[in-house]
């Protein structure tokens, strides 16, 4: 295919992917469509249905995450957290929402069928490295990538396992900027938004120690940038995370409709600006 121009990259961070629908519609009103859509994690599940119909994702995506989809995916009270646990061994809950949602809202059944080149990253198990799928069946792809550690279950492709892409790339520029894009659109959750402060809390430490490890990469690639290539980082108009034990509350999919309209209106004032230039 030819280089794609402009790539939206859009990153991890569980529930709080929900702000990505916001900024989303902001860039669809702006009349602003990707080349190339390049997600990990949450943002790979929102990421493929960008793919798949760029005019329309947002409005899908408002549908998936303030239904039984992506918002509901850490639904269930202790006890049947506490026995998928027992009966996995490794993990809380099922995929079986988000198995559905992208089933029945998503045209296609293989990457390569999609209405704009798609692509997401996953942990591999036994590799220890990054995966990248390109082409193939799309929900397993979109699974693996989405895959938290301890939260969802490790998706098996072929004879291989993988977890979460944010585990190996949490805001993924590198990818877009190797297959040629020379504007990129970031879609983040909001953790970058916010700089880290030495913990003070014995749970705090392991929460920075995270950040770090999460967000090293993106932090190089954005200081590496080619002279040519310009990066927009959408805001997500929300307040920023810090490392305490709201970051623990993963199941609270409470702010998932003020997220969703604070993004959008941040991004389309960012967006504005830009076409004041």
């Amino acid at each position: 295919m030819d280089h794609p121009k402009t790539a939206f990259v859009l990153g991890g961070g569980g529930l709080l992917g929900a702000h990505e629908v916001g900024m989303l519609r902001a860039l669809a009103e702006a009349g602003i469509r990707p080349d190339l859509v390049v997600g990990t994690s949450v943002g790979a599940f929102n990421g493929a249905f960008v793919a798949a119909d760029p005019a329309n994702a947002a409005d899908l995506l408002t549908k998936a995450w303030q239904g039984d989809g992506a918002g509901s995916v850490f639904a269930g009270s202790f006890l049947s957290r506490m026995s998928t646990l027992i009966r996995s061994g490794t993990h809380l809950h099922s995929t079986e929402l988000l198995t559905a949602a992208l089933n029945e809202m998503i045209p296609v059944d293989r990457i390569e069928d999609l209405a704009v080149p798609f692509r997401c990253v996953a942990a591999n198990i036994e590799r220890a490295e990054a995966r990248w799928f390109t082409s193939g069946p799309l929900v397993p792809a979109v699974l693996a990538s989405c895959a938290v550690p301890g939260v969802l279950p490790p998706v098996r492709i072929g004879d291989e396992h993988f977890y979460d892409g944010g585990l190996v790339h949490s805001i993924p520029v590198g990818r877009a900027l190797r297959e040629g894009s020379r504007t990129v659109y970031v879609l983040q959750v909001g953790r970058i938004e916010t700089p880290l402060t030495a913990p003070t809390r014995p749970w705090q430490v392991g929460l920075v120690a995270f950040e770090i490890a999460r967000r090293h990469r993106f932090a190089e690639e954005m200081a590496e940038l080619p002279d040519d290539v310009t990066v927009h980082v959408l805001p997500t108009g929300s307040p920023g995370q810090s490392a305490g034990l709201s970051q623990l509350r993963y199941r609270d999919a409470s702010r998932v409709e003020s997220n969703i309209e604070r993004a959008y209106a941040a991004s389309s004032s960012y967006l504005a600006t830009l076409s004041d230039q």
